[in-house]
C-alpha cells in the first residue's frame, strides 16, 4: 500500500454523462472514503458500470466533476479496476501479472518476484505457467484480481466480479475481495446481488435510471430504505 499519503476521498460533484445524446448518468454527487467497502447497487441498466468507469477515469463526465484529494499526477496508478469479463493477454498467468507490473513502471528486477507473491497470496501458484486464457471463468477472474493486487492500489474497483460465476467461484472471489480490503485497499464494486452487497458492503450507493436514489451505510439501507425505488428493488420487484 501507499502509506505516505492518500488520494482519497474521491468526490463526484453533479457528474453527468451523455452518450449519443442520451443522459445515461445524471447529477451524481457522492464521496468514496478511505478504508470503506462501497457497493453500487441497482437493476440492470441503472448506470452502475458507467459510474465505476467515471470513478476510475475511463470516461470523463460530460458535466460536473470527478476529483481525487491528491493532484492528478498522484492518483494515476493509485487505483485499479477489474472488469466483469477479465481482460487477459495470450500468455501465462504469471506473465500477465508481470506485464501489468511493467506497464505500471515497477522495476524490472522486482516484477517476477512480485508476480509470484500475488499468485501465492491467492492460491494461484499452480497456474503460473498455464496459458491464462485456458483457465476457467472463475480462475481467470481470480487471476485478474491477483494482478490488480500486485499493483498495490489504494482503491480497487470491481465491476460485477461474480455475475457469471457459480456459487463456489463466487465465494472464492468474495474471499479475495475481503483479503484485499484486509490488506488496506478501499473497495468500490458494482453488483445486482443483494446477498453479496449485504456480505461485503459498508456503504451502499443505489442507482436507478442513472440517478443516485440513496447513499449511506449498508446496514441502514437494508434495514429501512427511504425511497420507493429502493424498497421495490429490495423486495424483488422488477424496476424499469
Amino acid at each position: 500500500m501507499h502509506a505516505s499519503h492518500t488520494v482519497l476521498p474521491l468526490r463526484l460533484d453533479a457528474a453527468s454523462l451523455v452518450l449519443r445524446g442520451n443522459p445515461v448518468v445524471q447529477d451524481l454527487s457522492f464521496e468514496i472514503r478511505k478504508g470503506r467497502r462501497t457497493v453500487i447497487l441497482g437493476p440492470n441498466g441503472a448506470g452502475k458500470s458507467l459510474t465505476l468507469r467515471l470513478c476510475h477515469g475511463l470516461v470523463r463526465p460530460t458535466s460536473g466533476s470527478v476529483s481525487w484529494l491528491g493532484p492528478a499526477r498522484d492518483e494515476r496508478g493509485r487505483h485499479a479496476m477489474v472488469f466483469q469479463r477479465p481482460v487477459l493477454l495470450r500468455r501465462s498467468a504469471e506473465a500477465n501479472v508481470v506485464h501489468a507490473l511493467a506497464v505500471a513502471g515497477a522495476p524490472r528486477a522486482e516484477r517476477k518476484a512480485r508476480a509470484g507473491e500475488a499468485l501465492e497470496r491467492f492460491g494461484l501458484t499452480a497456474f503460473a505457467t498455464r496459458a491464462a486464457r485456458t483457465l476457467s471463468g472463475g480462475e481467470q477472474q481470480r487471476l485478474a484480481i491477483a494482478r490488480a493486487w500486485a499493483l498495490a492500489p489504494e482503491v480497487l474497483f470491481l465491476d460485477e466480479p461474480t455475475s457469471a460465476l457459480d456459487p463456489a467461484a463466487t465465494r472464492a472471489i468474495e474471499e479475495m475481495v475481503e483479503a484485499c480490503h484486509a490488506d488496506g485497499m478501499t473497495i468500490v464494486m458494482t453488483t445486482h446481488d443483494l446477498g453479496q452487497a449485504r456480505r461485503l458492503g459498508d456503504e451502499v450507493l443505489f442507482l436507478h435510471h442513472g440517478r443516485l436514489h440513496e447513499a449511506g451505510p449498508a446496514a441502514d439501507f437494508f434495514a429501512g430504505p427511504r425511497t420507493a425505488e429502493a424498497k421495490a428493488f429490495l423486495g424483488g420487484d422488477l424496476l424499469w
